[in-house]
């Protein structure tokens, strides 16, 4: 599985300014379709909502189901086969499956030519489960077999003295596909006593989170961007925000590590995946429903502390490799989850040594920052009140010689892999 490494960000740290950035950074996403974890390709029909109903293209949605589609334009009859199951489309309008009729949520309906069908409906008399990712505008259908499967991700566990520990490694950004999550995952949150995060993400839109990221992340000699970088850079940066329906200069009050992260973000969006559908914040959302204790291993001054220190020509080199990927972070992205979703160890350890090229960036963002995480969890472990604890943080903390897993077993504890 081959990565980039400005992709890596995305799975070993959620940042506090990626929630910071500008909405209007983002563009509009259209509307469209998963089917089992695969993008539906749509030209120039793409589907649509209409109040409220998610509406596709008939042969579109018929071959995305794998349905053998017939059609009679003069008799306007429609039927669509799938083993046992016979969809008919009868004079335009009337929904027969095996015979019996079928209510449609929203009628057929004729756009520019071309008939499209209200995904639900079709879908579910298909046996497909049927969600609708609000950040990504994505209507995604679930065969019940995958639906069933869940994503197995990163999950260890650790007990000494009464305590017990669950090592979950998220993944900061995701989508619907995701979820639901291995039963293992679901009953360690059930379990534990506490959550433990990097930081509590939910708090990223505070009022005084916000000014710490606007007092670390912005220049405050009376200089820009354009003083701290160089030219080349700069005016790759202008020509992907122009391309992006922004001003050339509109990050220039902002350090190098801003700006990565914002355009990271802006590349994340466009995946179709996001740190609001992330393993932590879904956690985070239902322990706050379960009123259940929420710990921070890290804060954010440590991490955007980091950030703020990474020397001039790391953050630089940084912002250029996201500028020289802009358009090429899919695939990248795409086998990260699809690495998450499997629990591929190998692949994970595979993302820790890319990682660990740069000395500098290595340091930072694993080695120091493991070993004050492997602390802490040594601390609940050795606790006096015999308490359950589910520890969600990046993947690529858990995984190597230098990762959580290992740092807690040269402790003498025995972690296992669940």
């Amino acid at each position: 599985m081959k990565m980039k490494k400005i992709t890596a960000s995305f799975l070993s740290l959620f940042l506090a300014v990626t929630l910071f950035a500008p909405t209007t950074f983002a563009a509009a996403n259209p509307v469209s379709l998963q089917v089992d974890g695969e993008k539906i390709g749509f030209d120039e029909h793409a589907p649509v909502i209409e109040r409220g109903t998610a509406l596709v293209p008939l042969e579109e949605l018929f071959e995305a189901l794998d349905f053998k589609l017939e059609q009679d334009a003069k008799t306007k009859q429609v039927k669509g086969t799938k083993g046992d199951l016979i969809f008919e489309l009868q004079n335009g309008n009337k929904a027969v499956v095996n015979g019996e009729p079928l209510p449609l949520i929203s009628g057929p309906k004729v756009i520019k030519g071309v008939t499209y069908l209200p995904v639900r409906s079709i879908g579910e008399a298909a046996g497909y489960e049927i969600y609708w990712d609000e950040v990504s505008r994505t209507v995604i259908l679930k065969s019940k077999e995958v639906a069933a499967s869940g994503g197995r991700g990163f999950l260890w566990e650790v007990q000494n003295a009464g305590n017990k520990v669950y090592l979950l490694g998220s993944m900061h950004i995701a989508d619907s596909s995701f979820y639901p999550l291995q039963p293992a995952i679901e009953n360690a949150f059930t379990e534990a006593d506490f959550l433990g995060v990097e930081i509590d993400i939910a708090k990223a839109a505070d009022p005084e989170t916000q000014q710490l990221v606007l007092k670390l992340g912005s220049y405050q000699d009376g200089t820009t961007l354009k003083d701290h970088i160089s030219e080349t850079t700069y005016a790759k940066l202008g020509n992907i925000l122009a391309e992006n329906g922004l001003d050339k200069n509109a990050l220039d009050a902002f350090k190098p590590w801003v700006v990565e992260s914002t355009l990271s973000s802006i590349q994340a969006a466009k995946t179709g995946y996001e740190g609001q559908t992330g393993i932590d914040l879904y956690f985070l959302t239902k322990a706050m429903e379960r009123k259940l204790p929420i710990i921070e291993l890290e804060s954010y001054e440590s991490q955007l502390g980091m950030f703020n220190n990474f020397s001039q020509k790391l953050q630089e080199d940084n912002l250029l490799a996201v500028l020289n990927n802009f358009d090429q972070v899919d695939d990248s992205v795409g086998a990260m989850a699809e690495m998450w979703k499997k629990g591929d160890d190998e692949a994970l350890l595979e993302l820790v040594k890319a990682m660990s090229k740069n000395e500098e960036y290595n340091k930072a963002m694993l080695v120091d920052r493991n070993i004050g995480m492997a602390d802490k969890i040594e601390g609940y472990l050795k606790g006096q009140d015999s308490s359950v604890y589910l520890i969600v943080v990046g993947a690529a903390h858990m995984a190597g010689d230098i990762g959580i897993v290992n740092l807690l077993e040269e402790k003498g504890f025995t972690v296992t892999r669940k």
